[in-house]
């Protein structure tokens, strides 16, 4: 279900057309509605959205430049295919720069924030239990942020933050939560707040927080693994 462009101006939220068009399409390529690879036809949703097809259009080039939107021959608009490869190199990268960054983050983290990231966790629970992986997902990334929010190395930092919005758009594209996976990471954030609180050594937290990212990597190619044997058999 979708607001109305109209009712939407209405209630005074300044938004343009081109705007209201991005948000829609965006949503539900973000929430799973338009999987990798569906066509996105201009004229049917325009006459969705109540619109002209020109802020559609607009709108689907802005999300060509974010990279959720390709352009194939033939076929027109699409949604970008899920891209096995850059996910799990980008996953990868961001096992180690995180990892190095909580370790530096632990030597300042304060005492006080320690209830905030069990919070955090609780509410992946909730999450988890609910189904919901957009919010799993959004506390997942809340909490690791927390975790190396005190680490001084502000490059460091940047580069984590843009290798999370990589992350995020491929994942999105294809990389579905697993909920044993997601399980598992739970227990390991478990570990993390043991350590932070525990002030371990560095080279320790370091290690640990690079496996638990390398956990998922892990997982997602044992996954893939025992889907090919599945389809092989």
């Amino acid at each position: 279900m979708i607001l109305n462009y109209h009712i939407i101006m209405k209630n005074n939220y300044k938004i343009s057309k081109q705007q209201y068009a991005y948000k829609v399409i965006k949503s539900r390529i973000l929430d799973g509605r338009y999987q990798p690879g569906y066509k996105i036809v201009i004229d049917q949703l325009a006459r969705e959205l109540q619109t002209s097809a020109i802020p559609v259009r607009e709108a689907i080039r802005n999300l060509e430049a974010d990279g959720l939107i390709h352009f194939r021959p033939y076929s027109g608009a699409i949604v970008t295919p899920f891209n096995e490869k850059e996910y799990l190199e980008t996953l990868s990268v961001l096992a180690v720069l995180e990892g190095y960054a909580t370790a530096i983050s632990a030597q300042h983290f304060p005492a006080g924030r320690i209830k905030e990231l069990t919070a955090i966790n609780d509410r992946m629970k909730d999450a988890l239990d609910d189904f919901d992986f957009l919010m799993f997902g959004n506390c997942n990334r809340e909490f690791h942020s927390l975790t190396y929010q005190y680490c001084n190395n502000h490059f460091l930092t940047e580069n984590i933050k843009s290798t999370w919005n990589r992350l995020d758009r491929v994942r999105k594209m294809g990389a579905a939560t697993k909920p044993v996976r997601a399980k598992k990471s739970i227990e390991e954030h478990e570990v993390i707040i043991d350590m932070l609180r525990g002030a371990r050594p560095f080279a320790e937290i370091e290690a640990y927080v690079r496996t638990h990212k390398l956990n998922t990597v892990q997982a997602f190619l044992e996954e893939k693994n025992d889907r090919e044997l599945r389809n092989y058999t």
